[in-house]
């Protein structure tokens, strides 16, 4: 059984890469692991402000949901981040939760992850600068794999992911863990 953790970017609850975070959770669940899912926006977490005095503590000197956050994602075995494509790339709630996890550098490594993304663009293939921002992640933590990439094109308005057989691909892509 897999500790899986994910994390929704999306700022609007309900939203379509929310939709797809709780299919990906069912079919993870359906599947006999053990599933959390925290909403980024209903957490405080501030900004890294680069004073690295984490480096000297061991945490960071932020009092916020942050410190939360990054010991559930060294507990966990896999990982799923989940974002609208904000001009191409990932929402700023997902990438304030990379810069953050600097207090916990270099120690979150050999996990396994995977990438949910929703975008009102009808084209695929111009959700390559928000794997880009995701994978590069990832390349900074040893052992990072990437076991599976969800992009649902053509998704606006909130529930439009519904409507889509995105839903359906992200249950079973938790399955797949």
């Amino acid at each position: 059984m897999a500790n899986v953790l994910i994390l929704s970017s999306s700022p609007r609850k309900g939203g379509n890469s929310d939709v797809l975070c709780d299919a990906f959770a069912k079919g993870a669940f359906a599947a006999g692991h053990a599933v959390r899912k925290v909403r980024i926006a209903e957490k405080k977490i501030g900004y890294c402000q680069g004073c690295y005095a984490c480096r000297k503590l061991n945490h960071c000197i932020q009092q916020d949901d942050a410190a939360e956050l990054l010991e559930a994602m060294k507990a966990a075995d896999v990982i799923v981040f989940a974002s609208p494509v904000y001009f191409y790339s990932v929402s700023a709630q997902l990438k304030t939760v990379f810069d953050r996890t600097v207090a916990i550098f270099p120690t979150l490594t050999n996990k396994a992850y995977y990438f949910l993304m929703t975008m009102a663009d009808d084209e695929a293939a111009n959700a390559a600068g928000t794997i880009q921002a995701m994978q590069g992640f990832l390349d900074c933590y040893d052992g990072s794999t990437l076991r599976g990439t969800l992009v649902a094109p053509g998704v606006y308005e909130r529930g439009d992911v519904v409507k889509t057989p995105y839903v359906e691909q992200a249950y079973q892509l938790g399955r797949t863990v």
